[in-house]
């Protein structure tokens, strides 16, 4: 094989001689023994420079480029680290950092496990997971039949009792929407509320819709509909920003159990890898949660939290702007960013395009003010210095958000240099990708959303505007920085299927066979980079974490395969991924080897 201009020995070289050369200049007090030393695995840093835009590796990577014959190779950069009081002190190879252990260090041989920066899951909805798991689990449902019969083992609660579901695909049900009628006759003297596997529909009979005040008087709110049936009576399902006047009429949880749904929440995070997590759109339920979880020293993983914005339940925006965001990097928790809604979804053809829908005529869904979108609230925290994450799904929608950014950034030119984010940024026009560069925004996606919408995707906006959509290499080539998460719980969280749906275009099953628009993939580094780097660059803490290197936040994860290179040479083997171990602040938070 031919190898990069600097080759990995003079690479592997070259990390040995730093470690050495802060091993006996005092960095860290590196001559005192670690707290805890991994060794003996396949470590990659991730330290080295950007891919090119077509997903090429840099000339400083560790990779080996190959021949007609054989796929090219990527080569750990290291074997071993060591963590003191938090901290990477050494990075190298075994023989290296053996010297750093003490009588007191721990040590975990990794029997060649593969160890990457920690993984950040940079958007998603940690409080749905305790809460899901509380509930009635409807996802695959696709009969009225189906969700009854989930629904069975609660035919014998107690009569008032609420009764929660979560998971129907609204997208999957857009064409026949579900009826209330049939919850009436299973449940005519309980509450049930069934939420969307996105947040974009919920359906609730008679019991919950009179809880929640709602009758055929009511209105449709803005950026809402509460869907009629032939005589205007309602039919239980409620669409977009409707889905809060049924869902805020569940009964409040108390503190206490807020705060066990948020800790089973990271539980799974935890076991999934992740060493952080970005909460998108927080509101005054779970916040004080966060707030006693963070002062009671409880919260085991870093939280973004990201305040909602025009929404019922979204905080006081005059209270924050005035507090402003989180001085203190080293936080557990950080309330430094705030979501912001400006669009639908394209499943339920609520997202803002250009022109028509290609499936409904006269469709071109809603956005901005008609959503509830506030301009002037969004405008008052960058002012006050938070970055934006603004969720825009349709060719409009984002370019509307574009120009919102750049009126902004015009009257506070200062505000762009916060690294605004675009959530989803999932339908764009060809003439809108390089603004995003110009603007210096961030790409915030979900690969799993592309392969799962696949089966619908290009009956919503047919054949030329599907090239633009969920379009990652053409973000790459535009120089547009990327983050990928899953927006959980809406769809699998997991590392190893969100690397599998970035590098393959398919779904978990395999299809389409060769991939949806393979050519708009990327490669397992550009994905792996979309959940290390990326995050901790969008979140002004690149100079603490993101990379394994002397100096940065021990915050770490292993895995039993190596994604770079099963996700080159194998890629449906991803799948098979398990996460060993979860390091955060150089404690071990999560220990596959120890879980009963």
């Amino acid at each position: 094989m031919k190898v990069r201009e600097r080759s990995f020995r003079s690479l592997f070289t070259l990390v040995n001689l730093l470690a050495f050369i802060c091993l006996f200049s005092g960095c860290q007090n590196a001559t005192e023994p670690a707290d805890l030393v991994l060794t003996g695995g396949h470590v990659y840093s991730m330290s080295w420079d950007d891919p090119g835009p077509n997903g090429e590796p840099a000339a400083s990577a560790p990779y080996e480029v190959g021949t007609d014959e054989k796929v090219g190779l990527w080569i750990p950069d290291a074997e071993a680290l060591a963590i003191r009081n938090g901290i990477i002190v050494a990075v190298g190879s075994s023989e290296e950092i053996e010297r750093l252990i003490g009588e007191n260090t721990r040590v975990v041989q990794l029997n060649g496990a593969t160890v990457l920066p920690g993984l950040v899951e940079s958007h998603g909805h940690l409080h749905e997971l305790g809460e899901k798991n509380a509930e009635v689990d409807l996802t695959g449902v696709v009969t009225e039949s189906n969700i009854a019969d989930r629904l069975a083992a609660s035919l014998d609660v107690p009569a008032g009792t609420w009764i929660l579901g979560r998971g129907w695909d609204e997208a999957a049900w857009a064409n026949a929407l579900p009826n209330k009628a049939f919850l009436n006759e299973l449940f005519p003297n309980n509450p049930v509320v069934l939420r969307g596997m996105r947040g974009f529909g919920t359906l609730g009979n008679d019991a919950a819709l009179a809880a929640a005040g709602l009758s055929v008087n009511t209105p449709d709110p803005v950026g809402g509909t509460l869907v009629r049936g032939a005589t205007g009576e309602l039919t239980g399902v409620l669409l977009n920003n409707a889905t809060d006047l049924l869902n805020d009429a569940i009964p409040e949880r108390t503190m206490q159990q807020k705060m066990a749904i948020l800790d089973y929440g990271i539980d799974r995070m935890l076991e999934s890898g992740y060493v952080s997590t970005h909460h998108a759109g927080v509101r005054t339920d779970y916040l004080p949660a966060y707030q006693t979880m963070a002062s009671s020293g409880a919260l085991r993983m870093r939280v973004e939290a990201m305040l909602s914005v025009g929404v019922v339940g979204a905080p006081d925006v005059a209270y924050w702007a005035s507090q402003g965001p989180t001085a203190d990097a080293e936080e557990m928790l950080q309330i430094r960013s705030v979501k912001a809604y400006y669009d639908g979804s394209l499943g339920s053809r609520g997202a803002r395009m250009v022109e028509d829908y290609s499936d409904q005529a006269g469709q071109r869904g809603l956005a901005g003010e008609d959503y509830g979108f506030n301009e002037d609230e969004v405008a008052t925290y960058m002012k006050a210095g938070f970055q934006v994450g603004i969720h825009a799904i349709g060719d409009a929608g984002n370019r509307e958000v574009l120009d919102f950014y750049e009126r902004t950034f015009a009257m506070n030119p200062e505000a762009q240099a916060n690294r605004h984010r675009i959530e989803h940024a999932q339908v764009v026009h060809p003439d809108d990708f390089s603004r995003f560069h110009a603007l210096g925004l961030i790409a915030s996606m979900e690969p799993g959303h592309a392969v799962e919408d696949s089966p619908w995707a290009e009956d919503r906006v047919g054949p030329d505007r599907i090239k633009g959509a969920y379009a990652w290499r053409t973000m790459r080539q535009n120089g547009v920085p990327l983050l990928f998460n899953s927006d959980f719980t809406g769809t699998d969280w997991s590392f190893f299927y969100g690397v599998y749906a970035a590098v393959t275009r398919k779904k978990a099953d395999g299809t389409p066979k060769g991939g949806w628009y393979p050519e708009l993939a990327v490669t397992p580094e550009e994905a792996i980079r979309a959940y290390t780097v990326g995050p901790a660059f969008s979140s002004h803490r690149e100079n603490l974490t993101g990379t394994l290197e002397v100096g940065k936040w021990a915050d770490v994860t292993v895995l039993d395969i190596d994604p770079l290179n099963v996700g080159l040479i194998q890629p449906d083997s991803l799948l098979t991924g398990k996460v060993l171990m979860t390091i955060i602040n150089g404690n071990v938070e999560y220990d596959a080897a120890n879980q009963q």
